[in-house]
């Protein structure tokens, strides 16, 4: 009595491609010499080699991970083929197909997976990040509103269990912030404030409003990996340092010394200035932290060959027609236009609730990405 045997046409599978097997076979020999490197004295001596050692086994373990399920998905494969042709037991032969059928299937989610997983990561995704919120166009409003995204941000910090460390904050006579600079440290910091960069758009009836009229402002956002002293090359003599007394809002005096520090950067005609210690050097330190992320971004797009400030490109002028999100408070919604997504939970977003968005950007990210490399 004939068998049943395997339907070739409805289980099996395309085979990875020989130029993504390739990439990930070359990916496990690169990954067995990391592991050789990490319990190398001369690797282990050197604080700053170790680090990077470690920060690539630890990219590249997922990858070689699901490269050896796929592998092993595909030798019970062909195992089960090979059984399927020579076995007499109807239930045997049953049991080699289901085997085949759900092997084959997860051979797709895999290779799925790996092809995600192979897409170069943002280099910067794990570092720290220094935010610079300004208002824009709407006068006080835009200044509230400025307010309202630096809170945002503090509780998207706190959900995430990093800390933000102000560093330059000016204030208004009305409780708005002209603009705020601040860092927020933790890992991956970088990778979720990245998607804020640009231009936030609001909607709604200003507190002062008393005819219930809606009204437009805008804020923007400038986001800058954090970054060491030893990837930015710094000159003393490139460097204007001002010191002067801190101010608060209309200009009153609230420090009797002169701890505030500006620091021009004669190159590029960047101005930093931060006034949030009490200590001149505490305040010197931070601004230095701030003008060495920005000249990164600047070495970064040239090295890209494009803009040649990124800080120019996420804010835009400013604004209304210029936006990368709307925040209508009439109706709820706060809408992402660089993926089309909105979504009715405003006070949520608020309160740094801001998971669905950059999980959305972050696989419109990878999808182009993908597309790039076809």
């Amino acid at each position: 009595m004939c068998q049943p045997r395997l339907q070739q046409s409805s289980t099996s599978v395309k085979p990875v491609d020989d130029n993504l097997r390739n990439r990930l076979a070359a990916t496990e020999v690169t990954f067995e010499e990391i592991l050789t490197q990490l319990v190398d004295p001369n690797v282990l001596g050197d604080r700053n080699r170790y680090r990077e050692v470690t920060r690539k086994h630890s990219e590249l373990k997922a990858v070689v991970d699901a490269y050896r399920r796929y592998l092993e998905a595909e030798a019970e494969i062909a195992d089960a083929r090979e059984l399927v042709d020579i076995e007499d037991d109807a239930e045997m032969v049953e049991y080699l197909n289901e085997t085949i059928s759900t092997r084959t299937s997860e051979l797709a989610e895999l290779e799925s997976e790996l092809r995600v997983l192979l897409v170069p990561k943002d280099p910067d995704d794990e570092k720290d990040v220094i935010v610079e919120v300004r208002s824009a166009a709407g006068g006080d409003e835009a200044a509230l509103w400025a307010a309202d995204l630096f809170r945002m941000y503090e509780r998207l910090a706190e959900r995430s269990g990093w800390t933000v460390e102000p560093i330059d904050v000016a204030p208004t006579d009305g409780g708005g912030i002209k603009e705020v600079t601040f860092a927020v440290k933790g890992k991956g910091a970088y990778s979720r404030f990245k998607y804020e960069a640009g231009a936030h758009r609001v909607q709604r009836v200003p507190k002062t409003e008393s005819q219930g009229r809606i009204h437009t402002s805008m804020g923007t956002v400038a986001v800058l990996p954090e970054v060491e002293e030893v990837e930015v090359d710094l000159h003393d003599n490139d460097l204007v340092i001002e010191t002067m007394r801190s101010q608060g809002p209309g200009g009153q005096s609230v420090n009797t010394t002169d701890s505030a520090v500006r620091i021009t950067h004669k190159p590029t005609g960047i101005v930093v200035s931060c006034q949030d210690e009490k200590s001149q050097l505490q305040n010197k330190l931070k601004a230095m932290r701030v003008l060495r992320a920005r000249l990164y971004q600047i070495q970064l797009e040239e090295q890209l060959g494009e803009r040649a400030s990124v800080r120019k490109s996420q804010v835009g002028s400013g604004q209304r027609a210029e936006k990368i999100r709307t925040y209508n408070f009439k109706e709820n919604r706060v809408t992402d236009h660089r993926i089309g997504m909105t979504i009715h939970s405003l006070p949520d977003v608020l309160d740094g609730d801001l998971e669905d968005l950059h999980a959305a950007l972050t696989a419109d990210d990878v999808a182009r990405r993908l597309a790039e490399e076809v």
